[in-house]
């Protein structure tokens, strides 16, 4: 892989990219004497997308890109003013504007469930409040994405995805960013060129319906091809007829050209009608033409579900092209990741603060917090994952008791574990600390900690709970703060 520790910035100010109440409220802040409080914020999801088992975390390093550029230009400072509602004083503030918060985070292609902080931002509330909307769009599109790639990937059996959604994205951000997400969750190349070039993704792609329809006959198209690609030949058969144009046009030019030439075809594509039908046809004739190693890549608006239908259909695909259902993520286009205030530092003392909610999933964990992964040594697999106050450290223990948060009678010891954090320093107050790795090294360590999961658990339907645990000491404090405000 080219590039392969090489990565882009974005150029672009997105400091002003913020929801207009986290300006007011930074104002407010401001005004009331407390822009040097210290806040607590957590970044995490609720819901697993698609009702999945797990979510890969994705867009750290963006997100760093962004807290690293964290800056007000005149033309920003200007715009404030105008809206009539900011103290000179504020803006003077703004202008001088310094990042100083400290920063945790999981390292990108983490699987991560519902309620764990992804990110924890501590610092002056002015700056920890004002980064929720960026943060938020940038870790909730790739997360998504990555999520979305990796349940297509797994549904492959094995057989390689390659992502071709860029024309059918939501905006150009979407399509660079989604192609990143895609690859980091195992999607092998993209039709995405931009993506090669700045990341060193592998394009892929040979012709439209338009090249064939261009010719004078599909055979014309297809010789043409061949000749000027021999050691990449990939032909679209379906602009007519597949079996009976498309695939008897393909073996002629592969006999007449390409093999003349001591080359092989690399493939034939299928973009249209009964796929599983079609590919078991093509097969048998190719086959029979000696083009047995000749890969049959299938497209045209897949997903996970259907690539698995094909496959339970002993559909002959060797290669899948999944393109809109994968960089919109269509079956649930939202990650719905949320930013929340979990605590205040008053002097070095961490003070609780708790959203509550008549709905369970919406009351938040309160207190600064660390995750942890508890591993069978047994196995080397996960086997739950335990939330607990900052200061606590289980990662000397040997063997652990969980219990679940809604059922707390239901326990369960585990023995013969490793416990490890998952949350680590990026930002020291304001300073970057933490060197992103290539992407490739993102997705190879994506790939190793999907190892990690049961299979039970990467179910596209129905997949098995995997437990998130709260330490005694931080359950206990949560259900103080509820009876505390229902009382």
């Amino acid at each position: 892989m080219k590039n392969s520790n090489f990565s882009i910035k974005d150029p672009r100010n997105l400091s002003i990219l913020t929801d207009f109440y986290e300006l007011t409220m930074a104002n407010g802040f401001f005004r009331s004497g407390r822009k040097d409080d210290i806040g607590v914020f957590d970044l995490f999801f609720r819901k697993v997308p698609d009702n999945g088992g797990f979510a890969i975390s994705a867009g750290l390093e963006q997100a760093m890109d962004y807290l690293e550029n964290l800056h007000f230009d005149d033309n920003d400072i200007e715009y404030l003013r105008s809206k009539g509602i900011f103290s000179e004083e504020f803006l003077e503030y703004m202008r001088n504007f310094k990042f100083e918060c400290d920063v945790w985070a999981m390292p990108e292609g983490t699987p991560v469930f519902p309620k764990e902080p992804m990110v924890v931002v501590e610092g002056p509330m002015i700056q920890a409040q004002l980064v929720e909307t960026t943060l938020l769009i940038l870790m909730n599109h790739q997360t998504l994405i990555a999520t979305k790639a990796n349940r297509i990937v797994r549904s492959a059996m094995g057989r390689t995805v390659q992502e071709f959604g860029a024309r059918r994205a939501q905006g150009v951000d979407a399509a660079n960013y989604g192609a990143r997400a895609a690859y980091i969750a195992g999607c092998v190349s993209t039709s995405n060129t931009m993506m090669d070039r700045d990341w060193g993704i592998p394009a892929s792609g040979t012709m439209a319906h338009s090249w064939v329809q261009s010719f004078d006959t599909e055979y014309e198209a297809f010789r043409r091809y061949a000749e000027i690609y021999p050691d990449s030949t990939v032909l679209l058969v379906d602009t007519f007829n597949v079996l009976k144009s498309g695939i008897p046009n393909a073996i002629k030019v592969f006999d007449e050209v390409l093999k003349p030439m001591g080359k092989r075809p690399v493939g034939v594509r299928i973009d249209s009608g009964d796929i599983a039908y079609l590919s078991k046809k093509a097969r048998a004739m190719l086959d029979a033409a000696g083009y047995q190693d000749c890969k049959i890549i299938a497209s045209n608006s897949l997903d996970e579900y259907i690539v698995r239908d094909l496959l339970i259909n002993d559909a002959r695909i060797d290669s899948f092209g999944i393109g809109e259902k994968l960089i919109t993520s269509a079956t649930n286009p939202v990650l719905g990741g949320v930013y929340k205030l979990v605590a205040v530092n008053k002097n070095g003392e961490y003070i609780p603060k708790i959203k509550i909610s008549e709905s369970f999933e919406k009351i938040t964990i309160p207190y600064k917090k660390q995750v942890w992964r508890i591993y069978s040594n047994h196995t080397g697999k996960a086997q739950a994952d335990y939330l607990t106050m900052w200061e606590e450290d289980p990662s000397d223990l040997n063997e652990i008791t969980i219990f679940s948060p809604l059922e707390p009678w239901k326990k369960q010891t585990l023995v013969d574990v490793t416990i490890k954090p998952l949350l680590i320093p990026v930002f020291e107050k304001g300073k970057r600390v933490y060197d992103n790795p290539s992407l490739r090294q993102v997705r190879d360590y994506a790939m190793r900690q999907l190892d990690t999961l049961w299979d039970e658990l990467k179910r596209l339907e129905y997949p098995h709970k995997y437990y998130v645990d709260l330490s005694d000491k931080l359950w206990s404090a949560q259900r103080k703060l509820l009876e505390e405000h229902h009382s």
